[in-house]
């Protein structure tokens, strides 16, 4: 690797503080500038997706695009959908009233993992009738929620079968039962989606690869009944089902028409305003494959589609319209305008009663060929557990053996092939590419303690990127072993250490990776059950959607901190060594393994691996050291593995939400590393020995 040779510019006073005196350095807002710069660098990808899109003019120009768009979306889902299995359908009741039925039933998408729906059934009319499949959204009551009803019900009532089915973590499905206090350990499905998201992800499978495949098969089921017209089913659903139509149509042709409810805006606008939602809406890396939200309407294109929009909805209506203005251009060069539009109105998110109607105009022109005017009837509304279709209202204790995304996720684990990575090959999966210009220092200033000298600095890793570090310089003259340092929770909660190291004669440079102390975007929010869960979300899933984990991006930061220190003249070059503490750790280990010139390896409280989170069923604070598809190629302890002699020390390994994990497991799974308990060494110094 090459050695970058630094530059030192300007001075401060001196200051007693180990943080800097304002939030802003050279202009720059400290706790904005990771989001900056990942949605700077998605940005530009979006930009070169566009450009592209403007040269889609003619029908064989959509062709190529839609198969481009498919076949990327696929692959990103998992790869190919598994052999049908079969559904197993069957009718558990029947709720029976004047103009409409609605059976409860359950049929399984893959072998022993049940789906609960509700089919709803018109009584006017003769079959074969229109269809409507309607995935749910996240809000409360699961298929019961009031909205939804008002859908089904208004729709059997004019002449369409329609089938709504309990997605996962919802309604009858909940994934993380706790039978004791009757709900989801996780509370909300869309926490659950995370948790589970961040498992399948390591395996390689976005969570969508579920959900999706369990509307495909509800979409399968519907197709089966003999009252339906398989040439006239549509699909429509708010929020989360809103997303789910727009996964489904791009994906499916069985669809005649689509009409996604406050969902549909697009990725520049979400990362401006509430940025990546849940597990289930995010896969990764689609924004890096040059995928937006208005390629799942042109992958429909040009059969009928139909956005309905909230103008105070939190999906942006700027977004919206934006991707109303790229797809209807297109709509128009194949003289399809009359069957793609958008409905707006002026409230806030919902499947209110103004977009239901403009949903059964829609439909009604075509899939009934004849635009509906009616209105809505008169809906009887009930109650959850009248429209469950198990006995106990949950699928895990209805079942003997039911599988769960969990289990199902580690079949998936135990398929991979047996791993036996390079660490070149582990370079490319983490992107790991540190930048072998100069890297520039600017000095903030000295305190002075007794036998060394805190020097306040920062350091930019790469343009965009500032590190804010301190360096700890004994007193003596002559060149020192130096340490870097990385602590989670920030070089401040890392300096009774550093100052061990210093006092004990070695150069200490503490730093903040990017995310981190005095960088970390969410350190001042409320500690909601969200962030407890999983640390900074957003970037790390913004990180993964640009191709790039925000772990190897931080083991940049790590590796430059090396040519920091060995510019300086109190350092000896050959004795470099890194100390990684907590979701420091893992960076610090990446670095250390790519960077011969870190001699070794210090890692206190260190996740096990990526293994023993897909094997858990909770996990805290994993998504900053996530990577997309991981475990098709490596684990951590590969990387301890593949450190060829060079010294690797865990401290209180941890299990995937904290505990120290008992030291026989931590030896079984590092058996050439040195593995101590924090508590036997009486000092940092002892522990790098």
């Amino acid at each position: 690797m090459l050695m970058a040779v630094v530059g030192v510019v300007g001075a401060q006073p001196q200051t007693n503080d180990l943080n800097f005196l304002s939030p802003q350095v050279d202009g720059r807002e400290l706790k904005e500038m990771l989001p900056r710069y990942l949605k700077a660098k998605a940005f530009k990808m979006l930009d070169e997706r566009k450009q592209r899109v403007t040269t889609i003019g003619s029908s064989q120009d959509l062709y190529r695009h839609k198969q481009q768009f498919r076949e990327k979306f696929q692959r990103l889902l998992g790869g190919p959908w598994p052999e049908r299995s079969p559904l197993n359908a069957r009718v558990i009741g029947t709720l029976d009233f004047p103009d409409y039925k609605i059976e409860k039933t359950i049929f399984e998408s893959y072998p022993g993992f049940h789906i609960t729906a509700n089919l709803y059934l018109p009584k006017k009319g003769s079959a074969p009738y229109p269809a409507i499949l309607f995935p749910l959204g996240h809000e409360g009551g699961a298929k019961a929620h009031e909205a939804w009803q008002y859908v089904l019900v208004s729709m059997a009532k004019k002449g369409y079968v329609c089938l709504a089915w309990d997605t996962i973590g919802q309604g009858e499905r909940i994934q993380m039962w706790d039978d004791d206090f009757k709900e989801s350990k996780a509370r909300q499905s869309t926490t659950e989606h995370t948790i589970l998201g961040l498992q399948t992800l390591l395996v390689g499978d976005p969570l969508a690869r579920y959900t999706i495949y369990d509307g495909l098969r509800a979409l399968d089921y519907l197709s089966s009944r003999p009252e339906v017209d398989t040439r006239r089913i549509g699909v429509t659903g708010n929020s989360g089902g809103g997303t789910h139509t727009s996964y489904l149509a791009s994906l499916d042709d069985r669809f005649a028409a689509a009409a996604p409810s406050c969902y549909l805006t697009n990725w520049r606008r979400l990362l401006e305003t509430i940025g990546p939602q849940d597990a289930e809406q995010c896969i990764p890396p689609s924004i890096a494959e040059g995928l937006d939200h208005p390629d799942f309407v042109l992958s429909f294109a040009p059969k009928p589609f139909l956005m309905l929009t909230a103008i105070r909805d939190f999906f942006s209506i700027a977004g919206a319209r934006e991707t109303y203005q790229e797809a209807a251009r297109i709509y128009d060069s194949l003289g399809a305008s009359a069957r793609f539009g958008k409905f707006e109105w002026d409230d806030g998110h919902g499947y209110n009663k103004q977009r239901r109607l403009a949903a059964y105009r829609f439909f009604g022109k075509h899939l009934q060929g004849t635009e509906d005017t009616e209105g809505e009837p008169d809906v009887k509304i009930l109650l959850e557990d009248e429209l469950w279709a198990t006995k106990s209202g949950q699928v895990v204790t209805e079942f003997r053996n039911e599988e769960t995304v969990h289990s199902l996720n580690l079949k998936r684990l135990a398929q991979l092939p047996a791993r036996n990575p390079s660490l070149e090959s582990i370079r490319r999966v983490l992107g790991y590419n540190p930048a072998t210009t100069p890297v520039t220092t600017r000095s903030y200033g000295a305190i002075e303690r007794d036998k060394f000298r805190i020097e306040k600095l920062t350091y930019e890793p790469e343009p965009g990127i500032l590190i804010p570090a301190l360096l700890y310089v004994p007193a003596e003259a002559g060149k020192r072993p130096a340490v870097v340092l990385a602590h989670s929770a920030g070089k401040a909660a890392a300096n009774a250490t550093a100052e061990q190291l210093a006092r004990d004669g070695k150069v200490v440079l503490s730093v903040d990776l990017r995310g981190m102390g005095e960088t970390n975007p969410i350190a001042e929010r409320p500690l909601s059950d969200w962030s407890r869960a999983f640390g900074d979300y957003n970037s790390a899933m913004t990180a993964m959607l640009t191709a790039k984990p925000l772990v190897g991006m931080r083991a940049e930061d790590v590796s430059r901190a090396v040519d920091v220190l060995r510019s300086r003249p109190e350092v000896d070059s050959g004795a470099i060594s890194a100390y990684g503490v907590e979701h420091a750790a893992v960076p610090v280990l990446y670095a250390a393994a790519f960077d011969t010139r870190i001699t070794g390896v210090a890692l206190e409280r260190m996740v096990l691996s990526y293994e023993a989170i897909v094997r858990g069923r909770w996990h805290r604070y994993q998504w900053e050291n996530a990577v997309t598809g991981a475990l098709k190629t490596f684990d951590i302890p590969d990387v301890v593995r593949l450190m060829n002699g060079r010294a690797v020390r865990l401290i209180d390994p941890v299990n995937p939400v904290g505990q120290t994990v008992q030291m026989a497991e931590a030896k079984r799974t590092y058996p050439a590393a040195s593995i101590v308990r924090r508590h036997v060494a009486s000092t940092a110094v002892e522990l790098l020995r």
